[in-house]
């Protein structure tokens, strides 16, 4: 099926397969901000990821024998597995985000704050008891206007239920996926020094 004019998520000829959608939020963005170190970061994290199959393969979860093979599984898998880990966390965060209205709000309201004082920064100089504010007072500014919002919108807590469900989930699979060449790593650590 032949994609509309204009739509959003087609990519035209000879442009990247993210960068249909980047031009849009691009336009978004204040003048003279460049994602750039984001998105290179973005990029590398997505391409360092290893395949989700391998990543929830029932076969190769176990019980650790020992709390020195537990310790060595969680740094290995760490290690191995931190783009996968990255995007787990990025996903608990969208799903806290979603399926809380008021913190839909708040940063509605957070956004709104931001976009406001770039506006009014870009019309004048904002001067605050005789004092101009700099970008990071302005930012501050945003910040502190919005701060009775997440309050109310219970950020505290959506912050530290995001912590403690990345911790469990991340945990448990850092310590019960079984580290790839284990066999390997089990000769090495036997031989005599």
């Amino acid at each position: 099926m032949e994609g509309k004019a204009g739509d959003a998520f087609d990519v035209e000829a000879g442009e990247a397969a993210t960068g249909g959608f980047g031009k849009y939020v691009g336009k978004l963005l204040p003048k003279g901000f460049s994602g750039g170190v984001a998105k290179e970061w973005f990029d590398r994290r997505r391409k360092a990821i290893r395949p989700w199959v391998g990543f929830v393969d029932q076969r190769k979860f176990s019980k650790p024998r020992n709390f020195g093979e537990l310790c060595q599984r969680v740094l290995r898998n760490l290690d191995s597995y931190q783009s996968n880990y990255i995007f787990i966390f990025l996903g608990l965060i969208l799903y806290c985000i979603i399926s809380s209205p008021m913190l839909l709000v708040a940063l509605a309201v957070f956004v709104g704050a931001f976009y406001i004082i770039h506006l009014r920064s870009l019309e004048s100089k904002m001067v605050v008891f005789g004092r101009e504010l700099t970008r990071p007072h302005q930012m501050g500014l945003a910040g502190a206007v919005s701060l009775p919002v997440f309050w109310l919108a219970g950020a505290g807590t959506a912050v530290f239920w995001v912590l403690g469900a990345t911790l469990a989930v991340i945990g448990s699979h850092a310590a019960f996926h079984e580290m790839e060449g284990a066999a390997d790593m089990e000769e090495i650590i036997m031989e005599p020094v």
